[in-house]
This record gives structure tokens, C-alpha cells and sequence, in this order.
């Protein structure tokens, strides 16, 4: 299904990207990944923020492609994309998506359920996933970029 059929079925709104918004959403990808790194945090937050880094730059990938995840479902949809944006494998979603559930459980219902093995993980995927979406706007929406 593509991010038009997405469209169609209300899972995303159209969006006008812009070099000043995605500068933006890069630089809360950066204080994430390096707040994650703060020692004495819980695991669960450093998670959480690690967390928020990679959704932060999923979501940089869908505002270049022209579209916005609607609220219902809006971590889900924006995971998924990434296979429409920058064509990610199915290891890293299905990698994102466990982290999501994770997060959600860890955030909202029981503490102190993240390892410092899984916190790395995170941070190491975030990474991985800000470096993919950078290359990918630069080949694919280099006017999105300022300098």
C-alpha cells in the first residue's frame, strides 16, 4: 500500500515541508540521542528519549515525502512509512515497532522494565535511522536542506 492509499484512508494528512521545519526536527534528533546518553536517567527514560529521537527523524523522512501522520495510530504510522520514504527493511520496522511497544508499556504502565542492553539498542537504531533519512532527503529532497 502506498503513502497515497495512506492518504485515502485518512491514516495521513498532506503537509508542506519546509528547510526551516525539517532543521528542526533534525535538531530535536540530536539532543535526543545525545540527552540519551545522560548517565544517572533511569533506563526506561533514556529509552524513551532514544526513542523520540528515531520517531523524530521518521517523521523528518514522511514531512519531506509531503504528509503528516494522523492522530489515530500516529507512532504506528510513522514507523510504517519508512518503508515508503526510505525504502527501510523489514528488520529495522519490525526492530522500531518492538521498541514501540516497549516504550508504550515502560512509559505508561510499569517502570523499570528497560535493559541497558535495549537502551543501547535504541540509540544504536535512532542513529542508524537519522543517518538512512539524512542521505535520504539529501538524494531525494535536497531543497528541504539549508546549506
Amino acid at each position: 500500500m502506498s503513502l497515497r492509499q495512506w492518504l485515502a484512508n485518512g491514516w495521513l494528512i498532506q503537509h508542506q515541508p519546509s528547510p526551516e521545519e525539517t532543521a528542526s526536527l533534525f535538531e530535536v534528533v540530536d539532543r535526543d540521542l545525545r540527552d540519551a546518553g545522560t548517565e544517572g536517567l533511569s533506563a526506561d527514560w533514556r529509552f524513551a528519549i532514544a526513542y523520540n529521537a528515531a520517531l523524530q527523524a521518521a517523521a523528518a523522512a514522511l514531512a519531506a515525502a509531503g504528509y503528516r501522520a494522523a492522530r489515530e495510530s500516529h507512532h504506528y504510522r510513522v514507523i510504517q512509512s519508512l518503508t515508503h520514504t526510505i525504502a527501510a527493511d523489514a528488520g529495522l520496522i519490525a526492530q522500531f515497532d518492538r521498541f514501540r511497544k516497549k516504550r508504550n508499556v515502560g512509559g505508561y504502565e510499569r517502570a523499570g522494565i528497560v535493559s541497558d542492553q535495549e537502551v543501547e539498542e535504541m540509540i544504536s537504531l535512532a542513529r542508524r535511522i537519522r543517518r538512512e533519512v539524512r542521505s535520504w532527503i539529501e538524494r531525494e529532497h535536497p531543497d528541504l536542506l539549508r546549506g
